[in-house]
């Protein structure tokens, strides 16, 4: 019965540490994806809110893409998905992902992780795209 004992209490210090380890990996990798409508909101509310690092949802408006020459700096604008009339322009300074494509006949969502400076401009530290369009049947492949 004492090995028993001993055992137990064994078992909820791993379980327990497991846990904290877990909890705290997770609480360190949460972020709240915010849309640019939500965001400027906030910064209306709290200029303060700037200096906050935030996660970003939105759409790349079409031929708002512009890169220097030999420099890894890009700059764009997005939209909100829901509201088009709320647009940032966007600076990021490292190589684009592949799936970042300023087509007329594409539809691209960037998330980016940065901080939105005090000229007005969301300076991005990660850019991650997704093209819908490239993983979603046509309509006319849906029909067959």
């Amino acid at each position: 019965m004492k090995q028993n004992g001993r055992f137990m209490v064994g078992l909820v210090g791993v379980a327990a540490v497991v846990t904290y380890l877990v909890w705290t990996g997770v609480s360190d990798t949460m972020m709240y994806y915010m849309t640019p409508t939500e965001l400027i909101a906030k910064i209306d509310q709290d200029p303060t809110f700037r200096d906050v690092g935030v996660k970003v949802s939105g759409r790349l408006v079409v031929n708002s893409h512009e890169s220097e020459p030999g420099s890894m700096v890009h700059r764009f604008v997005i939209h909100d998905t829901d509201d088009e009339s709320v647009t940032f322009p966007v600076e990021y300074r490292q190589p684009l992902p592949d799936t970042f494509t300023d087509s007329p006949d594409m539809l691209v969502d960037v998330v980016m992780e940065g901080r939105f400076d005090e000229a007005g401009v969301f300076q991005a530290n990660s850019v991650l795209t997704k093209c819908g369009s490239r993983y979603e049947a046509s309509p006319e492949e849906l029909r067959t």
